[in-house]
């Protein structure tokens, strides 16, 4: 386990064919085509591993069934484990493409429509799969040699893979997926190219085809070598390798959310005096910064430093960053109060702030001095897919569509407790008088951001209400409650 305690995201993708549509798992007796237009939930599967033989991999559907293939060529998705008709092996192409073939009857897999089958004895355009990821597209960059993670220098200019915790802003990096490649974008909009400069457009240099190895990930650039970190800072570039070895092999990893958090008294909550938590820094550094991990069965959080301690409730109500071994007195509940916060430690009470800035889990109700003010820092450039797929502007309107494959990129601005969301074309996001977010406003709007579930937040309106997804894919501000319709993957 890295060092942040973060385990590689599952690799999950919709497999696109020579015909430009997308490999579908159908709800109806586990049938399998190639006739859906964009990736959705039914298009998405997720690549397993085999235990023993790390070339074998397992296709699992929607569903939670395996693609299998029986002597015959017959394909099916009905298979509730792994058996021996499920195990392909990939066969990458040079243009990043993917044959997939039958490990057990050595066929591949292919066709178009309705009319798919495992039986091709070669390799021909009806047997190759285009790869396009269906992961959040924001993380963490971990090189599997280094064990070190790629951030943004920006005195060097470069994407250095050089830190053991991905800490801040600069760790996040953007997949962005154009024409069956993909670019890497910085937190600052620039894009990573071949020769290790950033670019403030992609172009040939900047996209690379994803290749897999064991699990792992190769960016293999428009001369076919390969992306790997060099010299003593780790300098993201390409290298001379036409063919990945571990060097040129990355896990992407889920960026938690990282936050600030200011007191009644107007200052940061720090660590910088010592393990004692205390409210009384200027500024933001890494030693204000708190990286937010949210448990997925109690919704409880830890605040995690910098230095990779957790939060700990100590004798007498005391908040010290000093554990390293996780216990009930490291989880804290976060109750969200429009554009403030208050946060309730094990032992019942909720933490306020001493006139010496000072924090101690000792009141018992929420005034003044146990609100916070807290600002999520690592996601400048927001990006919310929900559960029938991402925001995206809408063609033809000023609404937003909250059910596409493709996603737009949104600019996140703190306000003093709320957010402002803007467009591609610098204009803001409101909620219109029928109920609808609207995405063309010439002035920003409050909107307050909870961060509820592990990897879900909600976006609450200033009618109070909660951002939702309706049947037919449009945003809404009309939610009473955040329920799974108004909890966005960010």
């Amino acid at each position: 386990m890295p060092a942040n305690g973060n385990r590689p995201l599952k690799l999950q993708f919709g497999l696109i064919n020579h015909e430009g549509r997308y490999l579908t798992a159908e709800n109806f007796s586990f049938k399998v085509n190639a006739s859906a237009a964009s990736l959705k939930k039914k298009q998405i599967w997720t690549l397993e591993q085999d235990s023993q033989d790390t070339q074998v991999v397992y296709l699992r559907s929607h569903l939670g069934r395996y693609l299998a293939s029986d002597k015959d060529g017959k394909v099916t998705c009905e298979a509730d484990g792994h058996n021996s008709d499920c195990r392909f092996l990939i066969v990458a192409q040079s243009d990043g493409r993917w044959a997939l073939q039958s490990e057990q009857h050595l066929r591949f897999f292919g066709g178009s429509r309705d009319y798919l089958s495992c039986f091709a004895q070669v390799i021909t355009n009806a047997e190759l799969w285009a790869v396009h990821l269906a992961l959040h597209p924001q993380a963490n960059l971990l090189s599997v040699a280094r064990r070190r993670y790629a951030h943004l220098s920006l005195e060097d200019g470069e994407v250095a893979v050089d830190v053991n915790i991905p800490w801040g802003v600069a760790a996040l990096l953007t997949l962005v997926y154009l024409d069956g490649k993909y670019g890497l974008k910085t937190c600052d909009s620039r894009f990573l190219g071949n020769d290790g400069k950033l670019l403030t457009q992609s172009g040939r240099a900047t996209a690379y085809t994803l290749e897999l190895k064991c699990g792992k990930l190769a960016f293999k650039d428009c001369e076919g070598k390969y992306l790997s970190p060099m010299g003593p800072t780790g300098t993201l570039r390409s290298g001379r390798c036409s063919k990945p070895s571990k060097d040129e092999l990355f896990d992407l990893e889920e960026s938690h959310p990282q936050v600030v958090l200011m007191a009644a008294n107007g200052r940061y909550v720090s660590i910088r005096q010592g393990v004692s938590l205390a409210a009384n820094q200027d500024d933001e550094t890494d030693m204000e910064t708190f990286q937010m991990e949210i448990d997925q069965e109690t919704r409880k959080c830890t605040f995690r430093t910098s230095q990779g301690n957790y939060w700990a409730l100590v004798a007498h109500g005391g908040i010290q960053s000093s554990a390293t071994e996780m216990s009930a007195n490291n989880m804290f509940a976060v109750e969200w109060l429009g554009h403030k916060v208050a946060v309730k430690a094990n032992n019942g009470k909720y933490i306020c702030t001493k006139k010496n800035g000072q924090l101690l889990a000792v009141s018992d109700s929420i005034g003044e001095d146990e609100q916070l003010t807290l600002k999520l820092i690592n996601r400048p450039m927001l990006i919310l897919r929900g559960e029938n797929g991402f925001i995206c502007h809408h063609k033809n309107s000023n609404t937003l569509d909250a059910s596409r494959s493709v996603y737009d990129i949104f600019t996140l601005q703190f306000s003093n407790g709320a957010y402002h969301i803007k467009g591609v074309d610098g204009r803001f996001w409101y909620v219109n008088s029928s109920g609808l977010v609207c995405s063309d406003g010439e002035a920003p709007e409050d909107f307050s951001l909870e961060l509820l579930e592990h990897r879900r937040l909600a976006i609450r309106g200033k009618n109070g209400k909660y951002l939702r997804g309706d049947q037919g894919g449009t945003l809404k501000g009309d939610a009473v409650s955040p329920g799974s319709s108004a909890l966005w993957e960010y």
